[in-house]
């Protein structure tokens, strides 16, 4: 037994190398997540960049209090787009002859920020996309509808008026046959980052449809578009 006991290992030297090969391969999983995360949003900031200084803004850009990246979206002024305006803003957009706001934000607003475009005289449709993410064919439908029979112009925002925003513009624009699927796409990347779902989405639009990006393209979007969201809520 004597001799026995001293070929073993002790049991917290047999447990080490386990440990070791654990902490190897979440080391490995870090680094791996840390290099897809840098390619990506490093490819897209990079496109963005590219976008931005070889594609001039629309015709009818301004600046405009209370809001950023206002533009129009469409040749005729029917739709605009922008960020999610201040209290200021909303009624800038009104004085404008703005008279319907398309809200696609599904984060919590509490209640004095749900009724400030109504306090400036707006009416509001509310279509939730969660950030970083894709409408649905039933919202683009709904969101067409609204553009084609609201009497006045129409304003579309998320809350930066980048990613979001740029996926609803671009369906609209695709749809009515202004735009090609990558000049759409290269407009939205113009006014700022989307993610990689969001671009994927614009490039596959089609007048008749708006098709979903597959699984593994919505898996590596939201990997490494999870940093920028964390960020957000903090």
């Amino acid at each position: 037994m004597a001799v026995l006991s001293a070929t073993l290992p002790h049991p917290a030297l047999r447990r080490r190398p386990l440990h070791r090969r654990a902490l190897r391969i979440l080391l490995g999983i870090l680094i791996g997540y840390l290099v897809l995360w840098a390619v990506g949003a490093g490819t897209i900031l990079g496109l963005s960049y590219l976008a931005r200084t070889e594609t001039p803004a629309p015709a009818g850009t301004r600046t405009v209090q209370g809001v950023n990246h206002f533009q129009p979206v469409d040749s005729e002024g029917r739709l605009w787009r922008g960020s999610a305006p201040s209290p200021a803003g909303y009624r800038a957009l009104e004085g404008m002859g703005i008279t319907t706001v398309v809200d696609l934000r599904a984060e919590h607003m509490s209640a004095a920020e749900l009724a400030e475009p109504g306090d400036a005289g707006l009416n509001v449709v509310r279509l939730p996309i969660r950030d970083g993410q894709t409408p649905s064919p039933k919202q683009v439908q709904r969101f067409l509808d609204v553009v084609s029979s609201t009497a006045g112009p129409v304003y579309v925002h998320c809350g930066a008026g980048v990613g979001r925003t740029g996926t609803m513009a671009a369906a609209y624009l695709v749809h009515t046959g202004e735009e090609s699927p990558s000049t759409a796409v290269r407009r939205n990347l113009a006014v700022g980052p989307p993610s990689i779902e969001q671009i994927w989405y614009g490039l596959n639009l089609s007048p008749a449809e708006a098709e979903q990006p597959p699984l593994p393209v919505t898996i590596v979007s939201r990997l490494v578009d999870a940093p920028r969201r964390i960020m957000s809520y903090l």
